[in-house]
């Protein structure tokens, strides 16, 4: 994680008096123009963290560098990614953990990648496979630019997981796929006992085809399957008000334990977690 003064080059965040985020590169000599005036991009190299900033129309915004989540969102993409609301509960639902060893397909913007990067740490490690050439590039620059360089511990792949993975021996498998279902028995060759598998479903009818193809390859327990909605909340003075959009259905978040031999365990009733 990046701390100290901003330095020329990299990215921050302006945000000004409605919420409203403006993503910059900073570069010595240069403005910023925006709806509310300029920003001299001198005004804030060699300064900390948390500044606030006034553009020559009087308008103030604060300087800040960018979450993860909010490089996940700003970043300009060729797939759908994965929302902040999901990653968190994806990381806890998976149990990703510091030292995991995990295998992804589908690699995408590469945002569920870095998310599952930050969660193993140095001692863990990741292999991305995704199918498309053009996508892979581009979820290498991607990472590369938020993390500063693409880490020793991540491997990415250019191959389709639907014929197959040589991996063995893994402790989560993360499946970004329109048909999770095809990569299935690769899974089941991957995981090791105890195991997890997540699958990230758009649409009720993928997560039926799921669950009934891990059901008849057996060896899987504990399906479940859940939706995260997300409303946010306006706090001004003694004013207080559920704001007017929300973050509702962005996907199904599917998981499945791997079992020691080829049958099925599925606990009757809701909250068996």
């Amino acid at each position: 994680m990046t701390s100290g003064p901003f330095f020329e080059g990299e990215v921050i965040v302006l945000v000004d008096k409605v919420g409203r985020r403006h993503r910059v590169r900073l570069r010595a000599g240069e403005r910023h123009s925006i709806h509310s005036g300029l920003i001299q991009h001198d005004d804030l190299i060699g300064h900390e963290e948390g500044t606030m900033v006034t553009t020559q129309l009087g308008a103030r915004l604060l300087a800040v560098r960018p979450t993860f989540a909010e490089q996940v969102t700003g970043r300009r993409r060729q797939t759908q990614p994965i929302y902040p609301k999901d990653l968190g509960a994806i990381l806890v639902g998976a149990d990703i953990h510091p030292g995991a060893r995990v295998l992804e397909a589908g690699t995408g913007t590469g945002a569920l990648t870095m998310a599952a990067l930050r969660a193993v740490g140095p001692s863990g490690s990741v292999v991305s496979y995704e199918a498309r050439e053009e996508f892979l590039e581009a979820a290498k620059r991607a990472i590369g630019e938020t993390l500063g360089e693409l880490p020793p511990n991540l491997t990415l792949k250019l191959g389709d997981v639907y014929l197959g993975v040589e991996e063995r021996n893994i402790d989560r498998v993360l499946l970004d796929l329109s048909e999770p279902w095809q990569a299935a028995p690769a899974v089941k060759a991957a995981l090791r006992p105890g195991g997890i598998v997540f699958a990230h479903c758009p649409n009720v009818s993928q997560v039926q085809r799921f669950f009934d193809c891990l059901r008849e390859l057996r060896g899987f327990g504990m399906l479940e399957a859940y939706e995260l909605l997300q409303r946010g909340w306006t706090v001004r003075g003694r004013s207080m008000r559920p704001s007017h959009r929300m973050v509702a259905h962005t996907g199904f978040l599917c998981f499945a334990r791997r079992l020691a031999a080829d049958d099925l365990f599925e606990p009757e009733g809701e909250g068996f977690r």
